[in-house]
């Protein structure tokens, strides 16, 4: 198998299959980004919120886990031998949850340290007066890990609930997984992801796709950081610092916040396997085919700089901080959008049929399922 997220092929008959077999109607979307339980089913079998210590009340049936709500789960990991996997990996887990039209999150984490022998230079000098602090190397890698994610936390609105750390000589960078949920009443949320059942009407044609910020945010923002001296041997400082302060783009809870007002039909957040993946993926969620004007995909000099420089392509690089939205009326939800200050435009329409395609002058691509992200061309 290949580096990164599974092929859709692979995914439907390695994982999804046996999935199946457990979903009954409990679940709403597995096997997508974000899952749904209903609450009501489970809050049955917990005991009331009066018979729970004060710390297990997240999860008490008379709270959030309301007869009329749904927990929207989702579960993201990096593993990507970068400086900020934490932060990242709450950005998307986040931003998953936004897109599936749900409220503020809690999570749980689950961190593999790489087994590393902590040196004596590595342990900080202590005060005057103080005992010598007994932190090294692999501890100041948690600490700087924890910073990250509370930072992002702090960003999103996410609160971590729980964490389970180990060291372990099977890998060779940290691995950090984040497994947030959420609350959302039944009936809120994108109209698609409100649709279960036998009776769902016909996937509409003629939508308009709008999409938000730019393409490549996150992987721009990464490769500046991790591959800073090879970029400034081409490119000025500048470029390379904008570049790496990209992270404040990366949460799109304030557009989907927006797009739900305006009834929006589907949200989709992008992020591996770039738009083009993102789009495959939203067109399938969504039954019907689409078509995009490559020229209005929004993207930043410097991405198109940056991937020039490492030959990758812009449209399938690691693009969280971008929101995929489908409604009626696109240009009313993008000056909207604006008037917040989050820029947007119009990228095409759905259209009947399943075929997704990117039009650019006279040639027209057809999109298939993502491959491996394109950064994973640059960061071994």
């Amino acid at each position: 198998m290949k580096k990164g997220k599974l092929s859709e092929n692979v995914f439907k008959r390695s994982v999804l299959k046996y999935m199946d077999s457990q979903t009954g109607e409990t679940l709403q979307g597995a096997g997508t980004d974000c899952a749904f339980l209903k609450c009501g089913q489970i809050a049955d079998n917990l005991p009331a919120a009066d018979n729970l210590p004060a710390a297990d009340n997240l999860l008490a049936a008379d709270s959030l886990l309301a007869v009329d709500s749904l927990l929207a789960v989702c579960t993201q990991t990096l593993s990507l031998p970068i400086k900020n996997p934490g932060g990242l990996a709450v950005y998307a887990a986040a931003n998953s949850l936004a897109a599936a039209g749900a409220g503020a999150a809690s999570a749980t984490l689950s961190i593999a340290l790489p087994w590393e022998e902590d040196g004596e230079a590595d342990r900080p000098k202590a005060q005057s007066g103080e005992k010598r602090k007994k932190a090294g190397r692999g501890e100041l890698r948690l600490q700087e890990l924890m910073r990250q994610i509370n930072a992002a936390c702090q960003r999103t609105g996410m609160r971590i609930a729980g964490a389970y750390t180990q060291v372990t000589d099977q890998v060779r960078t940290p691995v950090v997984t984040v497994t947030a949920f959420a609350g959302r009443e039944c009936g809120k949320g994108p109209q698609a992801g409100r649709r279960s059942g036998q009776n769902c009407e016909a996937p509409p044609c003629g939508l308009d796709i709008v999409m938000t910020k730019w393409i490549g945010l996150e992987g721009t923002m990464i490769l500046a950081g991790e591959r800073e001296k090879e970029l400034l041997t081409r490119y000025p400082f500048s470029i390379i610092t904008a570049a790496q302060g990209f992270e404040k783009y990366l949460p799109v809870l304030p557009e989907a916040a927006t797009a739900l007002k305006s009834d929006v039909y589907a949200m989709h957040a992008v992020r591996e396997g770039g738009v083009f993946g993102a789009l495959w993926e939203l067109g399938g969620r969504m039954g019907v085919g689409l078509s995009i004007d490559l020229k209005k995909i929004p993207v930043k000099q410097e991405t198109i700089e940056i991937c020039e420089f490492f030959d990758i392509n812009p449209y399938e690089l690691l693009s969280g901080g971008s929101l995929l939205l489908a409604v009626e009326d696109g240009v009313s939800l993008v000056e909207r959008l604006g008037e917040q200050g989050i820029p947007a435009c119009v990228i095409g329409k759905s259209i009947r049929g399943n075929d997704r395609v990117v039009i650019n002058g006279e040639e027209t691509r057809f999109l298939g399922p993502a491959g491996p992200d394109e950064i994973y061309k640059a960061i071994e």
